[in-house]
């Protein structure tokens, strides 16, 4: 955890200033000199919820990196089937799995025929993954 900044606005001694990571080269840099900007990502859920799911928050080390990181996210297709299965992940993730599709709509905001779809879309994926493992 990062130690706060004293009331004249200098860090504790031996305070290690925060860093961020270029999501493109992975470069460490000072927090205050990374560029950053959303994307639409329909594989992103948020913890909160809200307006902030399918949004994708990048951090590059300079315009040239973000733009790249940019130019793939436009190249990605956007599946709302992706997104509710994300949701409906994160909601069974820390709970138990052995929930209702009420509860799930109750406690993701989806929609039964949502979650259904989700369901649908996730089974597809994995049966497509057994098929044709990766390198």
């Amino acid at each position: 955890m990062w130690k706060r900044v004293r009331r004249g606005g200098r860090p504790h001694r031996g305070t290690v200033p925060p860093v961020d990571l270029c999501d493109l080269c992975a470069v460490t840099l000072p927090a205050d000199h990374a560029v950053r900007c959303l994307v639409p990502d329909s594989s992103c859920a948020s913890a909160r919820g809200g307006r902030a799911d399918g949004l994708r928050l990048l951090t590059a080390c300079g315009e040239e990196h973000l733009e790249e990181l940019r130019e793939a996210y436009r190249r990605r297709p956007f599946v709302e089937e992706e997104l509710w299965a994300a949701k409906v992940a994160q909601v069974l993730g820390p709970g138990p799995h052995a929930l209702t599709v009420a509860e799930l709509a109750r406690r993701t905001g989806l929609h039964e025929p949502e979650i259904h779809r989700a369901v649908v879309w996730h089974n597809r994926r994995l049966r497509e993954a057994r098929e044709h493992p990766g390198p």
